[in-house]
């Protein structure tokens, strides 16, 4: 199951969603279904998702090496209480990271000083960075999690999660750090 919707089609501009096998009997059982039910996706939708798949391995090359960038940034800021990006040495995920994937992610989660109310400063402090839910799109966005009752009680409460796009890198890094300042 991919979300086409996320780093596929990359433009934050298309919902769509893809079911992928290499199995003979899932994939007749999928289509079958599918040609009874319909639900196939319009022209326009699958337009856009190829456009972003003719970009996606520059666009995820670009973005995760930002991610690491500003992680290791992230790092050493005195208005952050903690970091996760399998980029740093010190995360829990690097060593399996370094062994099993050719890149790092585009994802850092950021826990600021100040807790809940550190977090929410911080979103509201950002000009360049989109607060959003949505991931793995052209430009950069940040979304405070645990905001549900819903969520899960494992998540922590001031838990940020930054999306890294393809702007330049010390575009994002100055208004993380401006954002940031405001905490001290």
């Amino acid at each position: 199951m991919h979300s086409v919707t996320k780093y596929l089609a990359g433009h934050s501009d298309v919902v769509l969603g893809a079911a992928v096998t290499d199995d003979p009997d899932l994939r007749a059982a999928l289509h079958g279904y599918r040609a009874q039910h319909g639900a196939i996706a319009g022209p326009s939708e699958v337009w856009l998702a190829l456009r972003g798949l003719r970009t996606l391995a520059l666009r995820v090359e670009r973005s995760q090496a930002t991610a690491a960038l500003l992680a290791g940034r992230l790092a050493e800021h005195p208005a952050v209480a903690q970091v996760r990006h399998p980029s740093l040495p010190g995360d829990p995920g690097h060593e399996r990271a370094s062994r099993l994937m050719r890149g790092y992610g585009s994802i850092v989660g950021l826990r600021p000083v100040g807790g809940c109310e550190g977090a929410d400063a911080l979103v509201a402090a950002v000009r360049l960075w989109v607060p959003a839910t949505s991931l793995g799109g052209v430009e950069s966005s940040l979304e405070r999690r645990r905001r549900f009752a819903t969520e899960s009680p494992t998540v922590p409460e001031d838990l940020l999660r930054l999306s890294v796009g393809i702007e330049d890198p010390e575009d994002l890094w100055a208004d993380l750090d401006q954002a940031l300042r405001t905490l001290l």
